[in-house]
């Protein structure tokens, strides 16, 4: 391959790039399927279908129980995951303990 792309025009760029284009994504597709087979193999040499790796059957979460409640609100609860809710960060603010909000 032994050219200047200098030397071509727009429509020969363009055309280049369509070119390009089309074998980049027939590389990536080839990549893909050896990598899926690979995964495939060593699932089948574990004693499991990927099917069965891959569905949301394991993944499921149950909910998690409150913790905490709102000293004016019950309603508003908080497991004691993620971010503080803003009526927590406001209690503590008065000076109020996460005992002092415990369910």
């Amino acid at each position: 391959m032994d050219f200047s792309i200098d030397a071509l025009d727009l429509k020969e760029l363009k055309a280049l790039r369509s070119k390009l284009d089309r074998a980049i994504d027939g590389f990536e597709a080839k990549q893909k399927q050896k990598a899926m087979e690979a995964i495939r193999v060593a699932a089948q040499e574990h004693g499991f279908a990927l099917k069965d790796l891959l569905s949301d059957e394991g993944l499921k979460t149950t909910p998690v129980a409150p913790k905490y409640a709102h000293p004016e609100n019950p309603e508003q609860t908080w497991t004691g995951r993620g971010r503080k809710p803003r009526w927590v960060q406001e209690a503590l603010d008065a000076g109020k303990s996460m005992d002092d909000l415990a369910i």
